[in-house]
């Protein structure tokens, strides 16, 4: 199911906003984006986007402000570099300069000053985790508004293919009366006799064949458990599962119908499924 979500937090005079969007997907695939004080800890926050929304195509972005002036700060070891080749130099060169000119020149280099990279403190830390999982949530709300709708469709569906295997049921009496009649035309259209005894041993031989009770009995079960299984959480998957037992018994029933209006109902059953198993792919 779709969500998304968004918060901002303060923590050290800085702003940071957090964006989390979901969108439907059978696996779970996360995607983040973090300002560098937060790099180390993307493993972290993966694993908590993870255990909070569970499936989905997730997008996290943390941003941070770019206001304030950047701090920079001397880089100790490259001034020691510097500063020990420039004596060695000189000394090689026999040129008396005292330590003091060498460093005074050092600190004049370009490369000797850098600015400072910011590292997430436990406070910054704490902050930005209370933030995330409060988007979580709010990601996790949405999705549920999104899944009492999905949950008020399937439950109509459900009801409509019950209704249409019940008037199945109705026009399955007039079935075998049809077949026999049907059957009983073509043998006194041959002008021949027959034993009624073994016609009536075939007949129920061939009615056997064409009989879809256990199909009936087996479809209502799965569209109970259907139901059932709703009532659980992160139950997608399952469900995907039963509606492929609910597609197997009706395509059973549908090739030992036989009759016109019987396969009628079999063609609007499998509209009714077509359109559960689209919506189930938003299902977690």
């Amino acid at each position: 199911m779709t969500g998304f979500g968004n918060s901002v937090c303060q923590c050290h005079g800085k702003s940071y906003s957090v964006d989390i969007k979901s969108v439907n997907s059978k696996s779970l695939d996360i995607s983040i984006k973090l300002p560098n004080e937060l790099k180390d800890k993307e493993l972290e926050i993966r694993t908590m986007v993870a255990v909070c929304l569970e499936r989905g195509k997730i997008d996290v972005a943390v941003t941070a402000d770019q206001g304030g002036v950047p701090v920079f700060e001397l880089d100790s070891d490259m001034v020691r570099a510097h500063f020990q080749e420039i004596r060695q130099m000189a000394d090689s060169m026999r040129i008396n300069i005292s330590d003091e000119a060498v460093l005074s020149t050092v600190l004049g280099m370009g490369d000797v000053m850098v600015q400072r990279k910011d590292i997430a403190d436990e406070e910054l830390w704490q902050t930005i985790e209370t933030t995330i999982k409060n988007t979580c949530m709010s990601v996790d709300r949405n999705r549920i508004s999104e899944g009492g709708t999905l949950e008020a469709d399937f439950k109509h569906r459900i009801q409509l293919i019950s209704q249409y295997t019940d008037e199945i049921e109705m026009l399955e009496t007039n079935r075998v009366d049809l077949v026999k009649d049907k059957l009983l035309k073509q043998l006194s259209s041959l002008e021949q006799d027959y034993d009624k005894n073994r016609f009536e041993q075939e007949l129920i031989f061939y009615l056997e064949k064409f009989d879809f009770t256990e199909e009936k009995v087996r479809l209502r079960k799965h569209c109970s458990y259907f139901l059932e299984t709703m009532t659980q959480s992160a139950c997608g998957k399952k469900l995907a599962f039963i509606s492929q037992e609910i597609g197997r018994e009706i395509n059973t029933l549908g090739s030992k119908a036989s009759d016109a209006d019987i396969q009628r109902r079999v063609v609007q059953i499998k509209d009714e499924l077509e359109k559960i198993k689209e919506q189930l792919a938003n299902v977690l």
